[in-house]
């Protein structure tokens, strides 16, 4: 008999509910109830899995484009008494996994887009990747989740060290195996005041405040949560009173060029004209005010840099005295780059970035060399034999004293905090170029916009992003959209530079602060758990 979803909840809620017809159950020593199977294994049964599938859905719908952080925050209120009322330790580690699989199956559903660009080479992934990705990333999730039912002692403290381990393994995904912190639990934020917290303590931060909203009403009951309402209300007051720095009397201006650039014929030899000369037509567009730099796209140039005089001449010409920031691949020696390059009026190149942050299968294989030798093998993105090699790491890029230094990033450079506080010196604003065309049209787009959004407020930096189909914008110091050409139109922007905050304190500190009061709160529940024995 399928229970109702209803009765499923207060079962979990109540589980010491009377019910003539429920088997026996026998009792832990902190006096919750364990049924009789469970104490034959750690599986949960389908039932509770699918609960934690959903609700991780539900907490999913928070991240851009649906920025439901009104769903989001109750579902995730409802996870964490999940997990704490889990029969066993192994039992929490399961509805862990399963809440972050159906967390990432929804707010990552974009990572199937790259296998339908080639889908008679890649399509048969697709299964595989929307299996593997979701509950891979849950596994941060099921440790926690187990850690925090094993060390934590009765209701209370199992929902306190949930949130304080989720926290953590959230955080974790940002480094481990090269790090992938897209869709943090913090993101929901991004598109409410509530975001400009990030300057303090970033999006770790962000997830920490996340989770002790759902926390103190899952672990204290409605009595407290009113204190998570007075929290939320004070940080969003915060943010929503702060204003954004005022523009200089005459500020440098930067043409924003998108291509629109359709993934699966980007490559195309006989488009590859048409897209050039797309890029040199809008960068070249007559306006009222001349700019003083014009931003090509990651990989926007359908031609190598090496060796093509005329192409980088045309390129010149096209920025009409101002330099030209180009997306383009190059090839020194026998390695590959993903790279930016400057081009100065006069054909030169002035300056070369290197994408240093490399996407795993996306530009390169683990051991490349020797799987594309053995099976022919290459990234999506690369069209350099094996994958793309690493540039030598963070830089920052000089345009001259009107438009100052910039740091550049490439594509999902961005969503990485840390890259940004290693950069050599602080710039003066950030510039991203991407092709966003790999995520599709429904969130992937959405979602990498505000994290860039994100790293914006953490450095107190503007940000200016060029993508090749969108969505291309100029993001003032405090994260907020002052001008944006929408997803899927080949146009171009001319925008003043939106001026810089001083160093926030996040530039300074980074994630040291969080981590402290993360350690202080774990200390404090040791001590009350001892106490709790004695």
């Amino acid at each position: 008999m399928i229970r109702s979803p209803m009765r499923l909840w207060k079962s979990l809620v109540h589980p010491n509910t009377r019910n003539p017809r429920r088997r026996k159950a026998h009792h832990g020593a902190d006096g919750t109830s364990i049924s009789r199977t469970a104490l034959r294994g750690a599986w949960p049964g389908w039932a509770l899995a699918g609960a934690a599938f959903g609700l991780g859905a539900v907490v999913a719908s928070g991240q851009a484009p649906l920025d439901e952080w009104r769903l989001a925050l109750p579902g995730l209120f409802a996870a964490l008494v999940l997990l704490a009322r889990a029969p066993s330790a192994g039992a929490a580690g399961w509805l862990g996994l399963f809440l972050g699989g159906g967390y990432f199956a929804l707010s990552l559903s974009w990572i199937v887009e790259p296998f339908l660009v080639e889908p008679e080479t890649y399509a048969w992934m697709i299964p595989f990747v929307l299996l593997l990705l979701p509950f891979g990333l849950g596994l941060f999730w099921a440790v926690a989740a187990w850690a925090a039912h094993r060390i934590g002692q009765g209701h209370v403290q199992r929902v306190l060290w949930s949130a304080l381990f989720l926290t953590l393994a959230e955080m974790a995904r940002g480094y481990v195996f090269t790090g992938f912190p897209w869709a943090m639990l913090g993101h929901i934020w991004i598109d409410t005041p509530i975001a400009q917290a990030a300057a303090f303590v970033g999006a770790g931060g962000l997830t920490a405040l996340t989770l002790l909203l759902a926390a103190l009403p899952a672990a204290f009951g409605w009595r407290l949560s009113g204190a998570s309402i007075v929290i939320l209300a004070g940080f969003y007051v915060y943010g929503d009173g702060l204003r954004s720095p005022a523009y200089p009397e005459n500020p440098a201006i930067v043409r924003l060029v998108q291509p629109n650039a359709e993934q699966h014929l980007k490559w195309d030899r006989d488009r590859a004209r048409v897209f050039f000369d797309r890029l040199t037509l809008l960068s070249s567009t007559p306006a009222e005010t001349r700019p003083d730099l014009v931003v090509w796209p990651e990989t926007s140039v359908p031609y190598l840099l090496n060796d093509n005089e005329a192409m980088v001449q045309a390129i010149a010409r096209a920025g009409q005295g101002a330099q030209v920031a180009v997306g383009i691949q190059r090839v020194e020696g026998n390695r590959g780059y993903n790279s930016l390059a400057v081009v100065k009026s006069d054909g030169g190149i002035s300056q070369l970035y290197d994408k240093h942050h490399l996407v795993p299968f996306g530009e390169y294989i683990p051991f490349g060399d020797l799987a594309f030798d053995l099976f022919g093998l290459s990234a999506f993105a690369s069209q350099l034999g094996a994958g793309y090699s690493a540039g030598p790491g963070p830089a920052v890029l000089d345009f001259g004293a009107r438009l100052g230094r910039a740091l550049p990033l490439i594509c999902y450079e961005a969503v990485f905090p840390q890259d940004l506080r290693a950069a050599p010196s602080r710039a003066d604003w950030i510039l991203q170029i991407t092709n966003d065309a790999w995520f599709g049209k429904l969130t992937g787009p959405w979602q990498h916009l505000a994290q860039a959004r994100l790293r914006a407020i953490e450095q107190g930096l503007p940000l200016l992003r060029a993508a090749n189909t969108g969505i291309s914008a100029v993001i003032d110091a405090r994260g907020r959209v002052a001008a944006y050409i929408p997803l899927g139109v080949a146009d171009f922007l001319d925008a003043p530079l939106p001026p810089a905050l001083p160093p926030t304190a996040y530039a300074r500190f980074g994630d040291a602060p969080i981590l402290v009061l993360l350690l202080g709160l774990g200390l404090a529940l040791l001590i009350q758990r001892r106490r709790g024995k004695a």
